[in-house]
C-alpha cells in the first residue's frame, strides 16, 4: 500500500494534476481498493485538518497583504528601498531584495512577494540596462524571503502542526530573512560589476528621510504584529485581524488610494488565496493521516536513526530532501506532511523544534527557485513572459548564494534562536 500511495501521488503530480488533488486522489485509491473505508472519511479528515483557531490568521494575513498592496504600499516600499540602496552598484537589483524583505513583512507569501515586486521593478530594471531575463531571475530570487520574514503563513502552519509558539517562530524567521536579503544584495553587486551596470546617482540622507516618512505607515505593519504578540496585547490570529483592519485604515485614510470599489476585488482575491491554501493544507492533512495509518513516519524515523545519530548529518539530509520537496509542492503542504514525520526524529536527536521549524521553512523558500519546478520561477516567468529556462539560468547565482547562507544557518542555530531566546 505504501508504494501504491507514493507512486500514485508522484505519478499524478508529474502528469500535471494540482498538488492538492493529487494528495487527495492518492489517498482515495488506497481507501477504495485496500481498506474498504467510505470516501467521506477524506472530507472529514480535511475538515479536522483546517478546523483550528490559529488557521484563521491565514485569511486575515491574506487580506492585510491585499489591502496594503492595493492601497499604494508597494510603490512606497520600493521608493524607500531605492533611497537606501539604489545609488550602489547594482542598485536596482538590490532594491528588489530590500523591497522583497519589506513586502514579505506584509504579505507572508513568496508568490505574492514575487508578483508584487516583479510587476513594479522588471520594466524599470530593463530600462536601466539589465537584460530582461536577468531582471526576471533577480525578482524570482527576491520573492524567496516571503515565507521566512514574519508574518509568514507557512510559519503559522508549522506552529499549528508542531504546537510551537507562532510568535517565537516569527521572531526566529526575522534574522534569517534579513540574512537571505543581504546575501542577495551582495550577489546583485557582483553581477552588476560583471555586467558593467554602473551605479546611478548618489546617496542622499534627506531622500531616505523623505521616503521613510512616506512609507512609515506601511513599515509599521510588522511592528504592530510582532509588538502586539510579544506585548501580550493579542494572539497571532488576532494580530492578523488587526493587520487587515490596519491595511484598510492606511490605504483608505492615510494614502487615500484605496476605494470602496476596490473592496469586492480585494476580498475575492483574499478568499481565493485562502481557499487555495486551506484546500492544500486539508489535502496534505489527509495524506499525512494515511501515512500515519500505514506507519510510514515510524518506519522512516527508525530508518534515519539507523543511518545516523549525528544531528548535523540529519540536518544535512533534511536540507537536501526539503530543497527537492520545495520544488514539487506548496510549502504549507510540505509542512503538514513532513513535520509529523521528521520533528519527532529531530527532537530525539536534541534539535530545538523552533530551530528545526524555521530551518524547514527556509529550505522550502529556497526550493521556490530550485529547478526544475520552483514556484517563484513560474510566477516571475508568467509576469515577464521570459522563458522558464532563462529565468532558471539567471537565478542560479542567487540560488548558490542562498544555499551557502542555508549551510551557515544550519551549523549556527543561534542565527535563528537568538531573538526568541532574547525575548523569552
Amino acid at each position: 500500500m505504501e508504494a501504491v500511495l507514493l507512486c500514485t501521488f508522484l505519478g499524478l503530480t508529474f502528469l500535471g494534476v494540482p498538488v492538492a488533488y493529487a494528495l487527495g486522489l492518492s489517498v482515495s485509491v488506497i481507501l477504495y481498493y485496500y481498506m474498504n473505508i467510505p470516501q467521506v472519511m477524506i472530507t472529514q479528515v480535511m475538515y479536522s485538518g483546517v478546523d483550528s483557531f490559529s488557521f484563521m490568521a491565514v485569511p486575515f494575513f491574506m487580506l492585510a497583504g491585499s489591502f496594503m498592496s492595493a492601497g499604494g504600499v508597494t510603490k512606497r516600499l520600493v521608493n524607500f528601498a531605492q533611497s537606501l540602496v539604489g545609488s550602489f552598484t547594482g542598485g536596482l537589483a538590490q532594491v528588489v531584495a530590500v523591497s522583497g524583505m519589506f513586502f514579505a513583512a506584509i504579505s507572508g507569501s513568496s508568490a505574492a512577494t514575487t508578483a508584487a515586486i516583479g510587476s513594479t521593478m522588471v520594466d524599470e530594471m530593463e530600462k536601466k540596462g539589465y537584460r530582461r531575463e536577468l531582471a526576471t531571475g533577480i525578482v524570482a530570487a527576491g520573492g524567496t524571503v516571503g515565507i521566512v520574514i514574519p508574518p509568514s503563513i507557512t510559519l503559522v502552519v508549522y506552529g499549528v502542526i508542531a504546537g510551537a509558539s507562532i510568535g517565537d517562530l516569527f521572531m526566529g524567521g526575522l534574522i534569517p530573512g534579513l540574512l537571505m536579503g543581504l546575501t542577495m544584495c551582495l550577489v546583485s553587486y557582483a553581477i552588476a560589476k560583471k555586467e558593467g551596470i554602473p551605479a546611478e546617482g548618489s546617496f542622499s540622507f534627506m531622500n531616505v528621510i523623505k521616503s521613510f516618512k512616506d512609507s512609515f505607515w506601511a513599515l509599521m505593519t510588522p511592528v504592530i504584529i510582532i509588538g502586539g504578540i510579544y506585548g501580550g496585547i493579542f494572539t497571532p490570529t488576532e494580530a492578523a485581524a488587526v493587520a487587515a483592519v490596519y491595511g484598510i485604515f492606511v490605504g483608505f485614510f492615510i494614502y487615500k488610494e484605496l476605494t470602496i470599489k476596490d473592496f469586492p476585488r480585494i476580498i475575492f482575491q483574499a478568499v481565493m488565496g485562502t481557499t487555495m491554501i486551506m484546500f492544500i493544507v486539508g489535502a496534505a492533512k489527509v495524506f499525512g493521516w494515511m501515512l500515519t495509518n500505514l506507519e510510514i513516519p515510524h518506519h522512516i524515523g527508525e530508518y534515519i536513526v539507523s543511518l545516523t545519530s549525528s544531528p548535523a548529518m540529519f540536518l544535512i539530509m533534511m536540507n537536501v530532501l526539503l530543497l527537492f520537496i520545495g520544488t514539487l509542492i506548496n510549502a504549507s503542504a510540505a509542512i503538514v506532511i513532513l513535520t509529523p514525520i521528521f520533528l519527532p526524529v529531530a527532537t530525539k536527536l536534541g534539535i530545538d523544534p523552533l530551530f528545526f521549524g524555521v530551518l524547514m521553512v527556509i529550505n522550502l523558500a529556497i526550493g521556490c527557485i530550485t529547478p526544475p519546478v520552483g514556484l517563484d520561477l513560474f510566477v516571475a516567468s508568467a509576469i515577464t513572459k521570459v522563458p522558464l529556462e532563462k529565468v532558471m539560468k539567471a537565478s542560479t547565482p542567487y540560488l548558490i548564494a542562498l544555499l551557502g547562507a542555508l549551510l551557515l544557518m544550519t551549523f549556527c542555530p543561534a542565527i535563528i534562536t537568538f531573538l526568541p531566546n532574547l525575548l523569552n
